[in-house]
C-alpha cells in the first residue's frame, strides 16, 4: 500500500513545485484549454520519472477539469448530441494511447518531449480570436469532424496531453464551426473524458503518485475555478511568460538528464 501511495519519497519542495505549477496551468486550462504544458513539467521538475509524471497529471488535472466541466453545463454551453459520442471515442483513443506511452522507454519518451513542448507552446501562444456565433456546415460533416478529432487527440491526450484543449477547441472552431463557448464547453468534456481513461490506464499500471497527484488536485480545482471565471485577455498577460519560462527550465532539465 505504501509504495502505491508514496512510489518515491515525498519532499516539501516537490509539493511546492506541483502546487505552483498545478494551479497556474489549470487557471490557463480553465481559460483557453493547454494547462498541461505547465502542469507536466512541473511534475517533472518536482523530480517524478516521465511515466509517473504523465500519470500523476492526469489525476489531478481530471479533477480540476470536473469543476470547469461543471460550469460550462451548468450555464448550457454544451452540444449534447456531438458530445455524447465523441465522449466515448476519446476515452477509447485515450486508453489506447497511454498504452503506447507505457510501452515507450522513457529515455526515448524524454526526447519527445524536448520535440513537442516547443509545438505545443508555439499552437498555444499563437492563438487568434475565435467565433462567437456558428458557420454553416453539413450536419454529417460536422459530427465526423468532432468524432475524428476526439479520437485522435484524446489519443494524443493518453500518450502525452499537454496543448489538448486548446488542440480540440481550434478544430471545433475553425472546422467543425462550432461557436466559442459552445467549443469551449463540448471540449472541457471530451477533455475530462479522455483525462478518466487515460488516468484509469495509468493506475493500472501504477503509473500514478496518488499522494501528491490529491495535493495537486486541490490546486487544480482552484486554478480552474478562478480560470474559468475569468477573460481570456487578462489571463493571456500571465500565460506568456510562464509558458517560457517552464519551456526554458524543462529543456534545461532534460538535457542536462540525457548528456
Amino acid at each position: 500500500m505504501s509504495t502505491f501511495l508514496f512510489p518515491i519519497a515525498l519532499t516539501p519542495q516537490m509539493v511546492l513545485l506541483v502546487a505552483i505549477g498545478v494551479f497556474l496551468a489549470s487557471f490557463v486550462d480553465g481559460i483557453a484549454g493547454g494547462g498541461g504544458i505547465i502542469s507536466v513539467p512541473a511534475y517533472l521538475l518536482a523530480g517524478l520519472p516521465a511515466h509517473l509524471a504523465l500519470g500523476t497529471n492526469k489525476l489531478s488535472s481530471a479533477i480540476g477539469t470536473s469543476v470547469s466541466t461543471a460550469r460550462f453545463i451548468r450555464n448550457g454551453y454544451v452540444d449534447w448530441k456531438l458530445a455524447l459520442p465523441a465522449i466515448l471515442l476519446a476515452i477509447l483513443g485515450s486508453h489506447f494511447g497511454t498504452r503506447l506511452q507505457l510501452a515507450v522507454d522513457e529515455r526515448y519518451l524524454k526526447y519527445m518531449l524536448l520535440l513537442v513542448l516547443p509545438i505545443v507552446a508555439f499552437v498555444v501562444m499563437r492563438q487568434r480570436s475565435l467565433p462567437e456565433k456558428r458557420g454553416d456546415i453539413a450536419a454529417g460533416s460536422q459530427m465526423a469532424i468532432v468524432l475524428a478529432a476526439s479520437l485522435i487527440v484524446g489519443a494524443y491526450d493518453g500518450f502525452y496531453g499537454p496543448g489538448t484543449g486548446t488542440f480540440l477547441i481550434l478544430i471545433y472552431c475553425k472546422l467543425a464551426k462550432l461557436d466559442l463557448r459552445t467549443a469551449s464547453g463540448n471540449t472541457k468534456l471530451v477533455n475530462l473524458s479522455s483525462n478518466i481513461g487515460a488516468l484509469f490506464t495509468s493506475l493500472m499500471h501504477g503509473k500514478v503518485f496518488l499522494v501528491l497527484g490529491l495535493i495537486g488536485a486541490i490546486f487544480s480545482i482552484a486554478g480552474h475555478y478562478i480560470g474559468s471565471g475569468l477573460a481570456i485577455k487578462d489571463g493571456s498577460k500571465i500565460v506568456r511568460p510562464a509558458i517560457l519560462a517552464v519551456l526554458i527550465l524543462l529543456t534545461i532539465k532534460v538535457v542536462a538528464e540525457l548528456i
